[in-house]
Order: structure tokens, then sequence, then C-alpha cells
């Protein structure tokens, strides 16, 4: 009996320990951001209206002998940076045509392939990444990649103006999503050197132009399109409003926790970029110089 209220009495300690640390990181409170030939971590606790507390930056220019020459002015248009590996490293698309995979401590390239007109990525089971390319010549698919091999693509599917890439484990599914719909694939013969992705359902969207999906939770993704942005429950398979975002058009990227009701999100406001990140709850502009053009921000 002592025994357990020993640990008992270590978990309430550590509980309002944690409750009562000012210092204490939670959801929001650094941001990954991205345009240009450019990623920054933004500590947004610490930033001000007229200053950003920048803690990590890096250019492409720093990956000069990690990756060919050439892909160079294949990430001057930087347009997404998502943390993956538990947040120690970030899946970098570009729509001048590539996807990289960089270590976040050590800044070093480890992955690289030509991915005309990628959108966003995601990590796969086994170390495989899946591209979503949007609307190019050779784009407008969904293409398979692995660590450890730049620049063979493993797996092919076409996708009319591909924007979105997101692998839900609890669902054993990769939702990608398309112009004017969102699909659910599985792995097929993961386990061998062929491996694939099976096209198991497509849903509607309700309206066109599809461009950010991001996991709310392991049931919920957030989406949006041209005119608006949604709910997608995985469940019963349905859109609903995202009454907070609804009626913005444009958002670029969003992020939402359901636990606290925190947004972190971008909106186009000049042509297809911004130089603002705004959060929500409590309510917080980050703003950027204007001669860069940000387009994605991601939690880290």
């Amino acid at each position: 009996m002592k025994h357990t209220w020993t640990l008992i009495s270590t978990s309430l300690l550590i509980i309002l320990t944690t409750a009562c640390n000012p210092s204490a990181t939670e959801w929001g409170d650094k941001v990954i951001a991205c345009g240009d030939h450019d990623i920054y971590i933004v500590n947004t606790r610490t930033s001000t209206p007229d200053s950003l507390d920048i803690e990590w930056h890096w250019n492409v220019s720093e990956a000069k002998g990690q990756i060919p020459d050439e892909y160079q002015n294949r990430n001057r248009s930087i347009d997404d940076c998502k943390a993956v590996d538990g947040g120690k490293r970030l899946l970098v698309t570009s729509s001048s045509h590539s996807t990289l995979l960089l270590d976040i401590a050590t800044r070093q390239c480890l992955f690289y392939a030509y991915t005309p007109m990628a959108h966003s990525a995601d990590m796969l089971p086994r170390n495989r990444i899946v591209v979503a390319n949007s609307t190019h010549p050779k784009g407008n698919s969904l293409e398979l990649y692995e660590v450890g091999k730049s620049e063979q693509c493993l797996w092919r599917d076409s996708l009319y103006s591909g924007h979105g890439a997101v692998w839900v484990e609890k669902h054993q599914s990769l939702y990608a999503l398309g112009y004017q719909e969102l699909r659910r694939y599985t792995l097929v013969d993961w386990d061998t050197d062929t491996p694939s992705l099976h096209l198991e359902e497509t849903f509607a969207l309700p309206d066109k132009s599809g461009h950010e999906l991001s996991m709310v939770n392991p049931d919920c993704l957030l989406c949006s399109a041209h005119n608006h942005v949604y709910l997608f429950d995985l469940k019963t398979h349905t859109f609903k409003p995202f009454e907070p975002l609804f009626d913005k058009g444009d958002i670029k990227s969003a992020n939402y926790n359901d636990r606290t009701g925190r947004i972190v999100y971008t909106q186009a406001e000049t042509s297809w970029w911004t130089n603002h990140i705004y959060l929500t709850n409590p309510d917080q502009t980050l703003t950027f110089s204007e001669d860069f053009h940000l387009y994605k921000v991601r939690v880290l």
C-alpha cells in the first residue's frame, strides 16, 4: 500500500510540475515556415509582432555537395515542410520539382528526388516516402520512393492536381488530395522490393481545387479547397464545415489542435503567397519580410 501511494504521489508531482512550469512546450509554440528556398523554425511564444524568434534556419545553398547541383534551382519554391520521425526530420517539397528529407540536428540531406510540381509528401512504414505532385506535364501524380534510394520511383498513380498526402497509422491508410477528390489507399507488397498502393475509395470534395490536407486526430482530417475549409470524418466518410476557417478562401496550410482549439494557418494574400502566419487561442500574427514568399506553416 505504501508503494502504491508513493507511485500516486510521484505521478501527481509530475503532473503538477508540468502544469505549473511556464517553460513547458505546448502545441503551436514552435512552427515551421517555408517558402522560396528557405525553411524557418520559429518560437511563437517568444516572438513579438515586431520580432520573430527564429531558432533554426535552412537555405538550400547549404545542401551543396549533398545533392546534385540542379536541385539548387529545383528548391527555389519550397511549398511544404512537414516534421516527421518524431520531429527530428523535415520532409520538404518544392513546386520547382523536388522532394528532400532533411535531418534538423545535422542539417544533412538524407534523400532527394525529382518530383514534378511536388506539393506535399508524407512518410510511410519501412522508411518510404509518398509524394503528391500537382499540375505539370510530368506531374498530376502520386509517387512512391524509399529513403536510401534517391531518385528511384518505385510506383506511380495518376492524381490530377495532387496537393496533399497524409498517412493515418490507425486506419493503415494513405489519404491523398486532388483537385476535386480525396482518395484512400492501402499498402500492397510492402515487405518486398516492389511495393505499391491500392486505391480503395474515392470521395468527392464539396468544393473544387483541393489544397491542404492535415491530420487533426486518427479519425479526422482537415481539408481546404478554393473557397472553404472542411473536416473529414474517417469513420463516416463525411465532410463538414470547419467553422473557424470555413469562409476563408485560399487557405494554403492549416493545423488544428482539437483539444485546445488552437489553429495555425496561412492564407494567400498576394497571388499565391503571404508573409503572415496566423494563430488562434491565443490570437497571434507572425510577420515575415515582405520579400519572402511564405507558403505553408507546420507545427513542430
